[in-house]
Protein backbone atom coordinates (compact mmCIF):
# COMPACT_ATOMS: atom_id res chain seq x y z
CA UNK A 1 0.00 0.00 0.00
CA UNK A 2 1.22 3.41 -1.27
CA UNK A 3 1.88 5.45 2.15
CA UNK A 4 -0.79 7.97 1.92
CA UNK A 5 -3.00 5.14 1.41
CA UNK A 6 -2.74 4.69 4.76
CA UNK A 7 -4.13 7.77 5.99
CA UNK A 8 -7.24 7.35 4.55
CA UNK A 9 -10.20 6.71 6.30
CA UNK A 10 -13.03 5.30 4.04
CA UNK A 11 -15.56 3.05 5.32
CA UNK A 12 -14.34 4.20 8.83
CA UNK A 13 -17.01 5.70 11.45
CA UNK A 14 -15.58 8.43 13.81
CA UNK A 15 -17.52 10.12 16.77
CA UNK A 16 -16.31 13.40 18.04
CA UNK A 17 -17.59 14.60 21.12
CA UNK A 18 -17.90 18.80 21.28
CA UNK A 19 -17.43 19.14 17.56
CA UNK A 20 -18.32 22.79 17.93
CA UNK A 21 -15.54 24.70 19.57
CA UNK A 22 -12.44 26.03 18.66
CA UNK A 23 -10.60 22.82 17.94
CA UNK A 24 -13.99 20.66 17.66
CA UNK A 25 -14.79 21.82 14.34
CA UNK A 26 -11.05 21.18 12.54
CA UNK A 27 -11.26 17.42 14.13
CA UNK A 28 -14.38 17.20 12.75
CA UNK A 29 -13.41 18.20 8.94
CA UNK A 30 -10.19 16.25 9.07
CA UNK A 31 -11.67 12.82 9.59
CA UNK A 32 -14.36 13.94 6.88
CA UNK A 33 -12.44 15.19 4.44
CA UNK A 34 -10.09 11.74 4.98
CA UNK A 35 -13.37 9.89 4.11
CA UNK A 36 -14.89 8.81 7.42
CA UNK A 37 -18.30 9.09 8.26
CA UNK A 38 -18.68 11.29 11.41
CA UNK A 39 -21.16 11.66 14.02
CA UNK A 40 -20.77 14.83 16.07
CA UNK A 41 -22.76 14.96 19.26
CA UNK A 42 -22.36 17.62 22.46
CA UNK A 43 -25.33 19.29 24.26
CA UNK A 44 -25.50 22.60 22.00
CA UNK A 45 -27.25 20.37 19.36
CA UNK A 46 -28.60 23.60 17.36
CA UNK A 47 -25.01 25.08 17.00
CA UNK A 48 -23.75 21.21 16.03
CA UNK A 49 -26.33 20.93 13.43
CA UNK A 50 -25.45 24.49 11.70
CA UNK A 51 -21.75 23.15 11.84
CA UNK A 52 -22.52 19.59 10.43
CA UNK A 53 -25.09 21.22 7.47
CA UNK A 54 -22.15 23.24 6.45
CA UNK A 55 -20.06 20.48 6.25
CA UNK A 56 -22.53 18.52 4.31
CA UNK A 57 -22.98 21.55 2.48
CA UNK A 58 -19.08 21.05 1.04
CA UNK A 59 -19.87 17.55 0.18
CA UNK A 60 -18.63 15.51 4.19
CA UNK A 61 -20.84 12.93 5.73
CA UNK A 62 -21.20 14.53 8.70
CA UNK A 63 -24.07 13.66 11.20
CA UNK A 64 -25.18 16.02 14.33
CA UNK A 65 -26.20 14.12 17.48
CA UNK A 66 -27.08 14.96 21.18
CA UNK A 67 -25.79 13.87 24.64
CA UNK A 68 -25.01 14.96 27.54
CA UNK A 69 -21.32 13.75 28.57
CA UNK A 70 -22.28 14.43 31.96
CA UNK A 71 -25.52 11.22 32.30
CA UNK A 72 -24.36 7.76 32.14
CA UNK A 73 -28.01 6.90 30.30
CA UNK A 74 -27.48 9.46 27.56
CA UNK A 75 -23.47 8.06 26.67
CA UNK A 76 -25.56 4.90 26.45
CA UNK A 77 -28.19 6.22 24.56
CA UNK A 78 -25.78 7.92 22.07
CA UNK A 79 -24.06 4.51 21.79
CA UNK A 80 -26.96 2.76 20.29
CA UNK A 81 -27.92 5.65 17.60
CA UNK A 82 -24.30 5.17 16.68
CA UNK A 83 -24.55 1.28 16.22
CA UNK A 84 -28.60 1.46 14.83
CA UNK A 85 -26.67 4.12 12.05
CA UNK A 86 -23.65 2.91 11.37
CA UNK A 87 -23.54 -0.42 12.74
CA UNK A 88 -20.30 -0.30 14.21
CA UNK A 89 -17.37 2.28 15.25
CA UNK A 90 -13.84 2.75 14.71
CA UNK A 91 -12.67 6.16 16.10
CA UNK A 92 -13.58 7.79 18.96
CA UNK A 93 -11.94 11.57 19.45
CA UNK A 94 -12.86 12.55 23.52
CA UNK A 95 -12.69 16.39 22.65
CA UNK A 96 -15.89 17.63 24.86
CA UNK A 97 -14.63 19.68 28.28
CA UNK A 98 -17.48 21.64 30.52
CA UNK A 99 -15.13 24.98 31.84
CA UNK A 100 -18.07 25.60 35.07
CA UNK A 101 -14.74 27.10 36.89
CA UNK A 102 -13.59 30.13 36.25
CA UNK A 103 -10.90 30.62 39.32
CA UNK A 104 -9.25 29.30 42.29
CA UNK A 105 -11.72 30.64 45.01
CA UNK A 106 -14.76 29.13 43.01
CA UNK A 107 -17.29 27.23 44.95
CA UNK A 108 -16.51 23.34 45.47
CA UNK A 109 -19.73 22.77 43.79
CA UNK A 110 -18.44 23.81 40.59
CA UNK A 111 -14.88 21.59 40.92
CA UNK A 112 -17.17 18.56 41.35
CA UNK A 113 -19.59 19.67 38.43
CA UNK A 114 -16.42 19.53 36.63
CA UNK A 115 -15.36 16.23 37.60
CA UNK A 116 -18.48 14.51 36.68
CA UNK A 117 -18.18 15.60 32.85
CA UNK A 118 -14.51 15.24 32.61
CA UNK A 119 -13.60 12.43 34.43
CA UNK A 120 -16.64 10.57 35.45
CA UNK A 121 -18.00 11.33 32.02
CA UNK A 122 -14.76 10.97 29.85
CA UNK A 123 -14.63 7.52 31.51
CA UNK A 124 -18.63 6.43 31.18
CA UNK A 125 -18.32 7.21 27.30
CA UNK A 126 -14.52 5.51 26.60
CA UNK A 127 -15.75 2.37 28.18
CA UNK A 128 -18.90 2.46 26.02
CA UNK A 129 -17.33 3.62 22.92
CA UNK A 130 -14.06 1.39 22.96
CA UNK A 131 -16.53 -2.26 24.18
CA UNK A 132 -18.34 -1.13 20.69
CA UNK A 133 -14.82 -0.92 19.19
CA UNK A 134 -13.62 -4.08 20.70
CA UNK A 135 -16.74 -5.83 19.24
CA UNK A 136 -15.75 -3.96 15.50
CA UNK A 137 -12.37 -5.60 15.90
CA UNK A 138 -10.42 -2.56 16.77
CA UNK A 139 -10.11 1.20 15.87
CA UNK A 140 -8.15 4.30 17.18
CA UNK A 141 -9.11 6.09 20.47
CA UNK A 142 -7.86 10.06 20.83
CA UNK A 143 -8.10 12.04 23.95
CA UNK A 144 -8.06 15.71 23.26
CA UNK A 145 -6.06 16.93 26.29
CA UNK A 146 -4.25 20.14 26.70
CA UNK A 147 -0.70 21.73 27.37
CA UNK A 148 -2.27 22.58 30.76
CA UNK A 149 -2.12 19.00 31.33
CA UNK A 150 1.55 19.09 30.95
CA UNK A 151 2.43 22.40 33.09
CA UNK A 152 1.76 24.38 35.74
CA UNK A 153 0.41 28.07 34.84
CA UNK A 154 2.62 30.89 33.72
CA UNK A 155 1.13 33.28 35.10
CA UNK A 156 4.05 35.76 32.82
CA UNK A 157 1.78 35.39 30.06
CA UNK A 158 -1.44 37.34 31.14
CA UNK A 159 0.22 40.37 32.36
CA UNK A 160 -0.68 43.48 31.26
CA UNK A 161 -4.51 41.50 31.02
CA UNK A 162 -7.96 40.85 33.25
CA UNK A 163 -6.59 36.86 32.06
CA UNK A 164 -5.75 34.53 34.52
CA UNK A 165 -4.93 30.70 34.24
CA UNK A 166 -5.84 29.88 38.16
CA UNK A 167 -8.38 27.02 36.94
CA UNK A 168 -7.57 24.05 39.13
CA UNK A 169 -10.18 21.98 37.84
CA UNK A 170 -9.36 21.86 33.69
CA UNK A 171 -5.51 21.68 35.04
CA UNK A 172 -6.64 18.57 37.52
CA UNK A 173 -8.60 16.74 34.48
CA UNK A 174 -6.17 17.02 31.39
CA UNK A 175 -3.56 15.66 33.49
CA UNK A 176 -5.29 13.15 34.84
CA UNK A 177 -6.28 12.38 30.95
CA UNK A 178 -2.68 11.90 29.78
CA UNK A 179 -2.55 8.77 32.13
CA UNK A 180 -5.69 7.32 31.70
CA UNK A 181 -4.83 7.46 28.33
CA UNK A 182 -2.10 4.66 29.49
CA UNK A 183 -4.43 2.54 30.98
CA UNK A 184 -6.73 2.52 28.52
CA UNK A 185 -4.27 1.60 25.91
CA UNK A 186 -3.44 -0.80 27.93
CA UNK A 187 -6.96 -2.40 28.72
CA UNK A 188 -7.64 -2.39 24.95
CA UNK A 189 -4.91 -3.35 23.24
CA UNK A 190 -5.02 -6.89 23.43
CA UNK A 191 -8.01 -6.38 21.18
CA UNK A 192 -6.70 -4.12 18.41
CA UNK A 193 -7.79 -0.64 19.82
CA UNK A 194 -5.26 1.84 20.27
CA UNK A 195 -5.33 4.99 22.62
CA UNK A 196 -3.55 8.43 22.23
CA UNK A 197 -3.63 12.05 23.39
CA UNK A 198 -3.40 15.28 21.86
CA UNK A 199 -2.58 18.52 24.09
CA UNK A 200 -2.89 21.26 21.82
CA UNK A 201 -1.71 25.18 22.55
CA UNK A 202 -3.48 27.96 22.99
CA UNK A 203 -5.86 29.09 19.80
CA UNK A 204 -5.96 32.27 18.39
CA UNK A 205 -9.22 34.01 18.62
CA UNK A 206 -10.52 37.52 17.81
CA UNK A 207 -10.94 39.79 20.91
CA UNK A 208 -7.63 38.14 22.91
CA UNK A 209 -5.36 41.39 24.75
CA UNK A 210 -2.59 41.66 22.57
CA UNK A 211 -0.24 41.71 25.58
CA UNK A 212 -1.59 38.06 26.01
CA UNK A 213 -1.24 37.03 22.32
CA UNK A 214 2.68 38.71 22.52
CA UNK A 215 4.01 37.11 25.48
CA UNK A 216 2.08 33.85 24.57
CA UNK A 217 3.66 33.82 21.29
CA UNK A 218 6.82 34.44 23.06
CA UNK A 219 6.77 31.14 24.92
CA UNK A 220 7.03 29.10 21.84
CA UNK A 221 9.58 28.16 19.56
CA UNK A 222 7.60 29.04 16.47
CA UNK A 223 6.10 32.57 17.55
CA UNK A 224 2.68 31.98 17.46
CA UNK A 225 -0.78 30.65 19.00
CA UNK A 226 -2.21 27.51 17.14
CA UNK A 227 -5.06 28.18 14.25
CA UNK A 228 -7.59 26.83 12.50
CA UNK A 229 -5.84 23.84 10.88
CA UNK A 230 -2.76 22.79 13.19
CA UNK A 231 -4.84 19.92 14.30
CA UNK A 232 -5.89 18.47 11.28
CA UNK A 233 -2.89 16.45 10.59
CA UNK A 234 -2.08 14.46 13.89
CA UNK A 235 -5.53 13.79 14.13
CA UNK A 236 -6.07 12.24 10.52
CA UNK A 237 -2.86 10.37 11.51
CA UNK A 238 -3.78 8.96 14.85
CA UNK A 239 -7.04 7.83 13.35
CA UNK A 240 -5.31 5.87 10.72
CA UNK A 241 -3.33 3.17 9.76
CA UNK A 242 -0.36 5.54 9.29
CA UNK A 243 0.17 5.36 13.11
CA UNK A 244 -0.36 1.78 13.75
CA UNK A 245 2.31 0.79 15.95
CA UNK A 246 2.25 4.13 17.58
CA UNK A 247 -0.23 3.69 21.66
CA UNK A 248 -0.26 5.22 24.88
CA UNK A 249 1.60 8.57 23.65
CA UNK A 250 0.58 12.29 24.41
CA UNK A 251 1.74 14.15 21.52
CA UNK A 252 2.05 18.23 22.13
CA UNK A 253 1.00 20.37 19.62
CA UNK A 254 2.09 23.54 20.55
CA UNK A 255 4.35 25.09 19.02
CA UNK A 256 7.12 24.13 21.05
CA UNK A 257 5.21 26.19 24.41
CA UNK A 258 5.95 23.05 26.77
CA UNK A 259 9.79 22.72 25.28
CA UNK A 260 10.88 26.03 26.07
Amino acid sequence: MHVLETFALNGRTALVTGGAGLYGRQIVESLAEAGAQVFVASRSIGLLEEVAGQMRADGLNVCALCFDQGDESSVLALRDEIIKRAGKLDILVNNAVLRPMKGFDDDASAFAESMNVNATGLFVITRAMGDVMAQSGGGSIINIGSIQGMAGPDPTIYRGTNMSGWVPDYFFHKGGMINFTRFVASYYGSRGIRCNCVSPGGFLTEGMPQAFVQQYSDRTFLGRLAGPADLKGIITFLASDASLYITAANIPVDGGYTAK
